[in-house]
């Protein structure tokens, strides 16, 4: 009889397991925020979690070095988990998941107001940036300019917030700058949405696809001519 107690104790630990998995995914039966659509991509398996192993992976698919995305993996999930995790759910140590129905409650201070306090799109900042910082061109960013709009909207005392807001611009200009060092408006809209990162993984793969069709072709090529 204890045996067979023990046994239906693990088995409904195995379905609430699975119930609370359920419940998690379910962000993504309804409309999502943009905020929500932004972190999306980096819940790999889409199960309403992201884990430091999935943003790692994310950051890899986008194209950033090993160093550059294991580093992401610490700080954001570092800063971001413990902020989203639901008030009944209780997260294991150093696990650091961020739940995407929480990410509102993640957002971070000196940033650029575009996502309002529930996660949605301010389109009245987000022209706010080009009108007060795009002084080169009106529909792009040089490393210079996007630095000045760091600047100006840091908040006192706010190492976080600085470091958080100066360590994702950073990155989104090193991937994204054209040749001549601009960051332009659409690719700073497509980031707000998420839709730039399934892009940037999609022309990456791509790369990875040419670049071995013309090994093998190489290949083919060589073993041709020694015949």
């Amino acid at each position: 009889m204890a045996g067979k107690a023990a046994a239906d104790t693990g088995t409904n630990e195995v379905e609430e397991s699975s119930s609370s998995s359920s419940s998690l995914a379910d962000v993504y039966k309804g409309e999502l925020t943009p905020l929500q659509r932004h972190v999306a991509f980096f819940d790999r398996n889409k199960d309403g979690i992201i884990y430091p192993s999935e943003t790692y992976q994310g950051f890899r698919a986008i194209g950033c070095g090993v160093a550059l995305s294991a580093a992401a993996a610490v700080f954001v999930n570092g800063g971001l988990g413990p902020k989203t995790v639901p008030e009944n759910e209780k997260s294991a140590p150093f696990k650091l998941p961020i739940y995407v129905k929480n990410i509102h409650k993640g957002k971070h201070g000196s940033d650029s107001g575009v996502y309002d306090s529930n996660g949605r799109f301010v389109p009245e900042k987000f022209e706010e940036i080009f009108k007060k910082y795009a002084h080169t061109r009106p529909d792009a960013l040089t490393g210079k300019e996007l630095q000045e709009m760091l600047q100006a909207n840091r908040e006192p005392k706010d190492l976080k917030g600085w470091l958080g807001g100066f360590t994702e611009w950073k990155v989104l200009y090193s991937l994204c700058k054209d040749k001549d060092g601009f960051l332009h408006k659409d690719t700073v809209r497509a980031v707000y949405d998420g839709s730039l990162f399934e892009r940037l993984e999609q022309e990456r793969n791509s790369k990875k696809e040419s670049s071995i069709r013309n090994a093998l072709h190489n290949v083919l090529g060589n073993m041709d001519c020694k015949k």
